[in-house]
């Protein structure tokens, strides 16, 4: 019969083999694997599972399952107002139930199977990770000796799964703060201006490749006195302008004149501007020179066709974003005279319950209605890249894949422009259908396929507009789609990949078909897509 002190002895030696495995992870993931399993492994237990904060700041916050060990079907989160959970918050201490037939804390079973459990809290004084729940079939199973690994093995784990999610967060800080600092970086070297800064004490701090390249300066002129490199080249007015900003922290513009050195000119424009830290403590300054030679070289080598790109831009630019807007004032070939033949992807959406709600309301209340709703579904649309043909009474009619073209990202595009569009309408906190027009919704019917894009009317008025049977099937399908719903057709969703829910409807009769057409209504998208 084993002795109190070997039954110490045993418990202590399983604890530095569990730790052991512990300290060799290094990953907030494997650690919890090692924590979970080296507790099962050692404690015989039948059932195991770790539940993690999802806001471990938020009092109360519920729980979520992230480590399971056993086969049982066991609830995927798990409330803060669980009477087991509740306890082990107010008391930071380990709770053992040893008979299911127990008045009390019968929350702890995560397994109608079990007979006896232990919930052990994963806190450190300063943070709140989660809980380790264990259960048995054998009643009274988590004896002294199970609960005092148990315990001791938590805790030490606790301590190391807090100091590597501190790391994660150190780690992912640091990752933004590098990638701002790429990204600054970025910015000043493509700038066309001449940037420099310089320090308090009136070094040079920083200079972008631009001023490298026009003000002849090298790596070698960081940390000199910017007076001394600059004395000749610049009018003692710049200097004078210069400390005077210093001594006043105002912004000072539009000083002009011309930068001399080793025998060449720039006629210049520059702006100087108060460097501030923290506080609001004076760091510096920075001079933005604007290189006005460099730029009357440049307007007399443009030769732009101004007329055409104009001509894109008034058609284009209140239905486009401006990515797309300009990407065609840069190639302007891409709009064919005419039409042109493409494959698009065709948006229907209409409000549901409009006829109804129009009925005995004044125009301008029921416009108002119309342009409030209409403003914020134009956002959604032209965010997503698409082109807003035409407004028809209550409805939208957009389109991907015009001007330009790329089938399976613009099918995608549109799918989730319509999910976007439908949430925003779901959502408590739109600012639109309100009131009277509260309860009314919007069903969108979309199709893909072959049609005619390009500019119709007369010499006196012409609109860019797309026409063919894509778009009277995108039409009818819109009065298929019930509120809140987002109907495609097969040609849609055959470009979608697999990112969507989608669940597969009747086929429809449409008018102009003699074929039934397959449908489906869209879902959402699936986790992770």
């Amino acid at each position: 019969m084993a002795t109190a002190a070997g039954v110490e002895a045993e418990v202590f030696d399983e604890l530095v083999r569990a730790s052991s495995r512990l300290s060799r992870e290094f990953g907030f993931k494997d650690l919890v694997s090692v924590l979970v399993e080296q507790a099962v492994d050692i404690s015989g237990s039948e059932l195991a599972c770790l539940y993690i904060y999802e806001n471990p700041e938020e009092p109360g916050g519920k729980l979520k399952l992230y480590y399971q060990r056993g086969r049982y079907q066991v609830s995927r989160s798990m409330a803060a107002e669980a009477e087991f959970v509740e306890f082990l918050e107010d008391s930071d201490e380990s709770l053992v139930v040893l008979d299911r037939g127990q008045p009390f804390f019968a929350d702890i079973f995560l397994h109608p199977e079990m007979s006896s459990g232990i919930a052990l809290p994963l806190s450190t004084p300063k943070a709140r990770i989660g809980v380790l729940v264990l259960n048995s079939k054998i009643p009274g199973f988590y004896g002294k000796d199970r609960f005092y690994f148990l315990d001791s093995f938590t805790k030490l784990a606790s301590g190391m799964l807090d100091n590597r999610r501190l790391f994660d967060e150190l780690k992912e800080q640091l990752r933004q703060i590098e990638s701002l600092e790429r990204y600054q970086e970025n910015v000043f070297s493509s700038m066309t201006n001449l940037l420099i800064t310089v320090g308090r004490e009136g070094h040079i701090e920083y200079f972008n490749e631009a001023a490298a390249e026009r003000l002849k300066l090298t790596e070698e002129d960081i940390g000199t006195p910017f007076a001394r490199l600059f004395k000749k080249a610049l009018h003692k007015r710049v200097f004078d302008r210069i400390e005077q900003c210093e001594e006043t922290g105002e912004l000072i513009v539009g000083i002009e004149g011309i930068y001399r050195k080793d025998g060449e000119e720039m006629d210049y424009s520059l702006n100087i501007s108060p460097l501030k830290g923290k506080r609001g403590r004076h760091e510096g300054i920075t001079l933005l020179f604007a290189d006005q030679t460099k730029e009357r070289e440049l307007k007399k080598k443009m030769n732009v066709a101004v007329e055409e790109r104009r001509y894109v831009k008034d058609m284009f630019a209140r239905y486009l974003s401006n990515e797309v807007v300009q990407n065609l004032m840069d190639n302007p070939e891409l709009i064919k005279p005419g039409g042109d033949k493409k494959i698009a992807t065709v948006l229907f959406a209409d409000i549901r319950g409009y006829t109804s709600f129009s009925e005995n309301k004044e125009p301008e209340y029921i416009i108002g209605v119309l342009n409030e709703y209409f403003s914020q579904a134009v956002e959604v649309i032209v965010e997503h890249r698409g082109y807003i043909d035409k407004f028809i009474g209550d409805a939208i009619m957009a389109a991907w894949g015009v001007p330009m073209m790329s089938q399976e990202q613009d099918a995608e595009l549109a799918v989730t422009c319509a999910l976007e569009m439908q949430k925003l309408v779901s959502s408590r906190e739109r600012t639109f259908f309100r009131g009277d027009a509260s309860k009314l919704r919007v069903g969108i019917g979309m199709h893909t396929g072959e049609l005619v894009a390009g500019n119709l009317g007369s010499s006196r008025r012409m609109d860019y507009s797309v026409i063919g049977d894509t778009v009277n099937v995108a039409a009818r399908l819109e009065g298929v789609a019930g509120p809140g719903e987002v109907v495609i057709t097969r040609a849609t969703k055959d470009l979608l990949g697999s990112d969507f829910r989608l669940e597969e409807r009747e086929p429809v009769k449409v008018k102009g078909k003699n074929e039934a057409i397959q449908i489906f209504k869209v879902k959402g998208r699936k986790k992770g897509a």
